[in-house]
Formats: C-alpha cells, structure tokens, sequence
C-alpha cells in the first residue's frame, strides 16, 4: 500500500480508538464496518502490521490482534509473503485451518450456489394456508384505516396478542412489555446495540446459533463460551449479557430440563446480568408441548426472551419480537427508531393473526418435522453408520459428529457432489467443533434421502474408501 492510500486508510478509520475495550477490537470494529460497507473493496491490501501500527501509535501487536480477528471472521485473506487483503465476497462455505470459517448461513443467502442442496440455512420454504390466509385478513384491515403506521415498539394488535401469548405460558406480560421487530435476528442486533460495548465480554453456550456469535462479533465483544454449570463463576466476571437456546437449541435440538432454566433465570437475578433466552425454536418440540421460558422463572427483570415466527411459519415471515422489562423495551423502541422508525405493519397485523391460531399452525408443522427428523435420523443411520449423532428434542436440526478428519476439509467434498453443510466451527465462538455439522431436515423426504446419498458419496471419497463408488439412483 502506498503513502497515499496508506493516508486514506488513516482517513477512513477516523477516531477509531475513541470507544471502550480493548484497541485491538476497537480497530478491528472499524476495519470490519469499512469492509462490510463496501468502502474496502475484495482484494484491497491492507498496509503491513509495523506500517499501519507505527501510523496509529500504537504496538504492532494491536494491529496483529485485530487482523487475526477479522481473518477469523472471514473478512481478510493473510499469507505469508503476500501481505493481507480485504477476502473475495465469493468465498467457500468452510474456511481453512487458518481460523474459524465463515457463517455459512450468511454466506449461502448472500451468495446461493446453483445446483446444490443447501443444508446450511434451516428456515421452512413452504408458508402454509394459514400465512395466505392471515395476510388477506390483515390487507382487508387497512380499509378506512387512518395511522400514520410508524411504530418502533411495534403495531399494538401484535404487542397485545404477544403478550397474552406470553400470558398464557405463565409469563403475565403486558403490551408494554414487547419490542416487535424484524425477525429474531433483529431483535439481537437491537440488544447488541443497546447493552454491549467493545470490548464487553458476552457468556454463549458452546454450540450455539451463528447468527447471534456474528451479531456479538459485529458489536466487537469479546465471545467466551460457558456451561450452565459455569455460568455462577462467569457471571462473578460482569460480562455484558449472556445468550441461550434452551428449547429446541440450534444446532443439536436439545431442549433443557426446568430445574437448570430456573437456575439461570435465578443466577441472571442474583448477579444482575442480562440474560437472552432464543426462543425462535420454542413451538417445535417434537412432544407437542412447549417449556416454560426462562423469564418465568425468574426473580426480577434480567432475562429478556427473543422470538420470531421465521422457523415455525415462514422464513420470508421478518417478524420477531423481545420480551423483557417496559423500561428496556422503550430503550430499544428509541434506538429502532433511529434505524427504521418501525416495523412493516400487514406483516405484524398478519403475525397477531397467526397467533390466533398458534395450536393449527404449531400442529401442523411438529408434525412435519417430526417425520422428517425420524427419515433424515433412518438414512444416515443406513447410509453413514460411522457417522454420531443425538436425536433433536425439537427444532429443525441435528448436531452430526464424523469419525474423522474435520467438517471444514470435508465440507468442500459434499459441496462437490451437490450438498451444502455447516461447518461445527461456525457454531462455537472459540472456532472449536471441527468433527461436527449441522444438519437440518427441512427438505421432503426423497431429497433428504438424495441429499443423504451425495453425502455418502462424498464421505467415501473423503475417507478415502471411495476409489469404487458411484453414483446411482435412488428410489424412494
């Protein structure tokens, strides 16, 4: 990089220091926002660390730290002799050894593979009767509306519905009490953005959802995985917050027992440390009944639930929604404010709809998954028997271990022969997993079935046991 554009860099980072925490993740959240924002093309160099180190002013270990970060996320490409480059956007769906590879959920919506069946994003892709029907209910609502329709805490209809919803769980909720938001993902963003800070340490469990490590990693907090067993000696250390999946966890479908939900709720209370409960899989439980949320057993006002109804109606349905304290819901209404003055509102007038009819459409869907849960368990079972996994409680995924080898090497395999998998990596925030992978059973049987023998075919070549086989085809 050359003086000038070395000078424009300088230019371009601005007061990047003037935040909280650590300098290394003060840059590395400046670097990451120019990069994300397109102002750092692919393929940009960066300057060398001693360069770019001795024109901040600060130890070249700072600028080391914070380019080891944001390779980690996949954001820079560095080789020995070549420097380091902003990464091309068209990157593969696992990442090499160097460092924890890339969300592939992200990387597959913003940059879908043609011909390929995508087991990286678990969100339904046929809406059922019911969300047609919801919709045409809420469209039929707008004759003679007069409202001005911005509401950044969300329309009052769906606030209303929430909250008996929530209700009825044994959660007495008031309207005041929810956020609506777009989608669940949303909702974490808006918490990120209210309550952690550079350099803010925030507790997750150890597989957990890759969506919120890249919301926590994008507020430039420092992710540090905890059990429930360690979550009282974590908590002594005031980390910003703490995220779990309790019921229905993404990745492995895991559904907690109620004496360790009303442990953490208590702990959340004891330490006054804000504790998310992702609710977004809740309503999927294979034994047709859904667990209390953590806020019911809690002593005070430190746990905040997120839901959404992504996973159990639609994908393309970007309504979600936080559960927490009037105080804190009026806080994050402001910031959303800022953002987009407010949700859409046929949507949320079509999600109070929809709640309604919670038990149809609930129903409906367990009884889908569950099906193709047992099928997707059968085939691997068949297919792949050195292959471990769990059964889910709930949810739409299974958590898969292989014998050998690791995910990030084999995924380019199975991307070859037409499937598309999760690396493990991607769901632990200290890049660890890496014998395992998500697999989810959205798809209709026979093409689980067929994605299950691509996998097969893939895992032979991979093992090396390959040399003889061939495709075939199925019949199912």
């Amino acid at each position: 990089m050359n003086g000038a554009n070395l000078d424009d860099l300088i230019d371009l980072l601005g007061r990047w220091a003037s935040g909280r925490g650590p300098l290394y993740l003060l840059l590395a959240a400046r670097l990451r926002a120019l990069i994300d924002d397109g102002v750092l093309p692919p393929g940009q160099p960066l300057p060398p660390d001693r360069v770019l180190a001795r024109r901040l002013a600060v130890g070249r270990g700072t600028v080391v730290a914070a380019y080891d970060l944001l390779q980690q996320e996949g954001r820079v490409v560095r080789r020995q002799g070549s420097g380091t480059r902003v990464a091309a956007l068209d990157l593969p769906a696992a990442r090499t050894a160097d460092g924890v590879p890339a969300n592939p959920l992200l990387l597959h919506i913003l940059h879908p593979p043609d011909g390929v069946a995508l087991l990286t994003c678990a969100a339904p892709d046929d809406p059922p009767e019911a969300l047609t029907e919801a919709y045409a209910e809420a469209a039929r609502g707008l004759s003679g509306l007069r409202d001005i329709g911005y509401q950044p805490a969300g329309h009052p209809a769906l606030r209303a519905a929430l909250a008996a919803y929530y209700t009825g769980r044994g959660l007495p909720t008031e309207p005041a009490e929810i956020l609506v938001t777009t989608g669940a993902q949303h909702a974490l963003t808006l918490l990120a953005g209210l309550l952690v800070a550079p350099g803010d340490t925030v507790l997750t469990e150890s597989p957990t959802y890759p969506g919120a490590l890249e919301v926590f990693r994008h507020a430039a907090a420092v992710v540090r995985p905890v059990t429930p067993e360690g979550l009282a000696a974590a908590l002594r250390e005031r980390p910003a917050l703490a995220y779990f999946v309790p019921t229905a966890r993404n990745p492995d479908g895991a559904i907690m027992p109620d004496p360790v939900r009303r442990r953490l709720a208590a702990l959340a209370a004891e330490h006054d440390v804000p504790l998310v409960d992702d609710e977004v899989c809740a309503e999927l439980c294979f034994s047709g009944g859904t667990p209390p949320p953590l806020a019911a057993f809690g002593r005070g006002e430190q746990v905040i639930t997120v839901g959404s109804l992504s996973k159990l109606v639609w994908g393309g349905l970007r309504v979600g929604w936080v559960r927490a304290a009037a105080p804190l819901v009026s806080r994050l209404a402001r910031l959303r404010a800022v953002h987009d003055l407010g949700g859409e509102v046929v949507s949320q007038v079509a999600a109070a709809a929809l709640l309604r009819r919670l038990e149809e459409v609930r129903a409906a869907r367990v009884r889908l998954l569950a099906a193709r849960h047992e099928h997707l368990c059968a085939e691997l079972r068949a297919r792949l028997p050195s292959w471990t996994f769990e059964p889910a409680g709930g949810g739409q995924t299974i958590w898969v271990r292989i014998p050998r080898g690791d995910v990030d090497a084999f995924a380019q395999v199975a991307l070859r022969h037409g499937v598309a998998v999760p690396p493990g990596r991607s769901f632990d925030p200290l890049g660890g997993h890496a014998d395992r992978m998500r697999l989810h059973f959205l798809l209709p049987a026979d093409e689980l079935s067929r994605a299950v023998n691509n996998l097969a075919l893939a895992w032979a070549a991979f093992d090396g046991t390959g040399r003889t086989a061939a495709r075939h085809t199925l019949i199912v």
